[in-house]
């Protein structure tokens, strides 16, 4: 019968983080940082370093497209040679223009769904090789959002790649499972982020929020650290809504 995965050192431990300059990622990528964690950050726009006043051995912030894979492959082997145990791994790199069936074209469906979906996959294809390697089994978090389950209006293509992250999600937990490896999920409902402050449409959709308000990005990357921590290791394969009450299932 297989093991639990092996417990996890933070001093010992790295995680990879796409979107990680900005809002959600940068949130996550800062509480890794806070818990003891060496982190990897990934982002298309490098804006600069995660936490200045931490040793560089601890952080390093990467350009890369989540939709080259081949560039991803690279820069995931470049630097896994040369940090701790790969143990975690966070995509939360993701665009959400606007579209609908008027509007839409083939260049925006292609940039969304490479974006949210081809890169989730890329990067997991790149960071599993690692995990696998070293025989310690880890985590896997995806970002979905709220409108995977209830969609918005004007949403057209964003709600069916994160619709896709789900069912990613749920896959890649099976094909995973035996090395140890646990797949799991966050939809995200409306968060109050530098790229939602002051939409318009944020604005109009937070009087229908049962709680009344938009999340900090903190709180998301509070229920991404649980389900990166060793007392979820059972759990796999799930997506976690998180939105106020706005959408339920």
């Amino acid at each position: 019968m297989p093991s639990a995965p092996a417990a996890i050192n933070p001093a010992e431990a790295t995680a990879v983080v796409t979107g990680a300059t900005s809002g959600m990622g940068r949130a996550v990528a800062m509480r890794l940082l806070d818990e003891g964690w060496t982190v990897l950050a990934v982002d298309i726009n490098v804006e600069g370093p995660i936490k200045d006043r931490l040793p560089a051995a601890r952080h390093r912030t990467c350009q890369a497209d989540v939709a080259d894979r081949i560039a991803v492959e690279s820069l995931i082997n470049e630097h896994a040679a040369t940090l701790p145990p790969l143990r975690a791994v966070v995509n939360a790199a993701g665009v959400y223009p606007p579209s609908n069936l008027d509007d839409y074209t083939e260049h925006q469906y292609r940039a969304i769904f490479d974006a949210n979906v081809l890169g989730t996959v890329n990067v997991t294809s790149s960071t599993v090789k690692p995990m696998r390697a070293h025989g310690l089994g880890g985590t896997i978090v995806n970002f979905a959002s709220a409108d995977a389950f209830s969609v918005s209006p004007g949403q057209l293509l964003y709600s069916a790649s994160k619709a896709a992250v789900v069912s990613l999600t749920k896959s890649l937990a099976i094909e995973l499972a035996p090395s140890g490896i646990t797949v799991n999920a966050v939809a995200p409902g409306w968060v109050d982020t530098p790229g939602t402050r002051g939409n318009d449409r944020m604005a109009a959709a937070l009087p229908g929020i049962p709680l009344g308000r938009a999340a900090a990005a903190e709180e998301i990357a509070d229920w991404v650290w649980k389900l990166v921590s060793a007392e979820t290791s059972y759990v796999t394969g799930e997506t976690l809504l998180i939105a106020g009450g706005a959408a339920l299932r």
